[in-house]
């Protein structure tokens, strides 16, 4: 299957394809120029390229198939009643894997390139995109190939990387928002990045802080390994980040065009009643009077809002709400409220339980107020009072687990802390929620050096 994203903004109109790789050449490629094939782009088209990619990566199939296993969704026909059945198999995966290394993370490397020390801002931005495909692609498959992907047009080229262990890529992450920061706080020279940066109009002050609390995700993402370190070094990172509120967000953004479209919009006018909203995330927010719901879901079709079992085809239950589910509505890459959250639960896991509570009582606030557009007394005092004895780190995850709705975050929240507790599909092809994604066939076919793995049940490394 061809899945193609068309995005366009002033004179800039980009395409993200993920299509089959075929070793043939043409034959008049080999004779004269192809005048399709561009042999040099500029600095704005690599970034609204890219940009563009990873917006595909992190509000496409990705989110959804990650909203299945964490039943805030409920794949109830089509793929994705397949995906509720944890039926994911290697040719499942194919599309987003290419997405995510030859759609984004090829594109910022050229990007890098390009831009070089002339370019400060850009190379910057490139850079914590490519962080982000990094670790949205290691949280999903664990080890991944880095140090030696993306070659398959250098001098030299190399078809068949070998994959780094994930413990490396984590790292490897860190040094790269490193160094984006250095490049973004640098004094501004060279071009600079505005209408073709979809994200911040090259602020490069909203991408340091955002590369900030990028380094607080993945250092809390060894929450695991390494509880003590892991909590030090987010709550640092958050500290220099410095975000102030929810106008600091970095959110996928898309128009009214039929080829601008919000992804999740866009799949559900062509997969009609292939998702609707999962029953145990509708209960919660019902229990909860949470005032977030009738932006989160629709009525159903008695009026109410209700959501499909795990292993339930019923689509007469709650479809995606208008708040993320509209044509140009926003999909979250890294916001305010994530790391909020991430500050509540480093300090609890350091015992600072009075700053672990005022962290999370900020989060549940900003989360509503973003959501609604006002704040709500009612549900602040019964889910945004904690205090320093009170708290818990059930309570931070599963408010986490509402406000970070639609993203794939949640998916590795559940799978470091286990909670919100969640009952598997029991009649599903594996015993259990998948813990990670197999290895896309083109890699098994292709790669003699992927190691190879299609137990969705595998802990990855951060997942002990």
């Amino acid at each position: 299957m061809k899945k193609s994203i068309i995005y366009k903004t002033g004179i800039v109109s980009m395409m993200v394809a993920v299509l089959s790789i075929t070793s043939c050449e043409k034959y008049l490629d080999k004779v004269r120029p192809n005048p399709n094939n561009a042999e040099d782009v500029s600095m704005d088209n690599l970034l609204a390229n890219v940009e563009v990619a990873t917006f595909c990566n992190y509000s496409g199939n990705n989110a959804r198939r990650a909203g299945i296993f964490t039943q805030h969704l409920a794949g109830t026909d089509g793929q994705m009643q397949i995906v509720a059945a944890y039926n994911v198999t290697e040719n499942d995966v194919t599309n987003e894997w290419k997405t995510i290394f030859s759609s984004a993370l090829i594109n910022c490397d050229k990007l890098i390139t390009k831009a070089g020390d002339a370019n400060p801002y850009y190379r910057g931005i490139a850079k914590v995109i490519k962080a982000m495909n990094l670790g949205l692609a290691t949280d999903q498959w664990g080890d991944i190939p880095n140090s030696e992907a993306l070659q398959g047009d250098a001098a030299t080229p190399n078809f068949t990387p070998h994959y780094d262990a994930q413990a490396t890529v984590l790292t490897d992450i860190q040094s790269l928002l490193s160094s984006a920061i250095v490049d973004l706080t640098q004094a501004p020279i060279g071009t600079l990045p505005s209408m073709n940066d979809f994200v911040f109009n090259g602020d490069n002050t909203k991408w340091t802080k955002i590369a900030w609390v990028l380094k607080a995700r993945y250092a809390n993402h060894e929450s695991k390994r390494n509880p003590t370190q892991s909590a030090t070094d987010a709550l640092s990172y958050l500290t220099s980040a410095g975000m102030t509120g929810n106008a600091d967000d970095a959110n996928c953004i898309f128009g009214p065009a039929g080829n601008e479209n919000n992804q999740w919009f866009a799949f559900n006018q062509t997969r009609f009643g292939y998702i609707r909203m999962g029953k145990f995330f509708i209960d919660m927010m019902n229990t909860n009077s949470d005032p977030r719901l009738p932006f989160y879901a629709t009525l159903d079709d008695t009026g109410a809002y209700t959501g499909s079992g795990v292993s339930s085809n019923d689509i007469t239950t709650s479809q995606l709400g208008t708040y993320y589910g509209s044509a140009t509505s926003i999909a979250p890459l890294c916001t305010y409220v994530e790391a909020k959250f991430i500050e509540a639960e480093a300090n609890l896991r350091l015992g600072n339980t009075v700053d672990a509570a005022t962290a999370h009582n900020d989060a549940v606030k900003a989360s509503v107020l973003a959501v609604t557009g006002a704040t709500n007394a009612t549900y602040e005092l019964a889910h945004a009072s904690e205090t320093g004895g009170s708290i818990t780190l059930q309570k931070i995850m599963e408010e986490k687990y509402v406000a970070l709705f639609t993203q794939v975050e949640s998916w590795s929240d559940w799978r470091r802390t286990g909670f919100p507790v969640l009952t598997p599909n029991a009649a599903a092809a594996v015993a259990g929620i998948p813990r990670s994604l197999p290895t896309s066939v083109d890699e098994r076919v292709n790669n003699p050096n992927a190691p190879v793995q299609n137990n969705i049940l595998n802990h990855i490394w951060w997942d002990l």
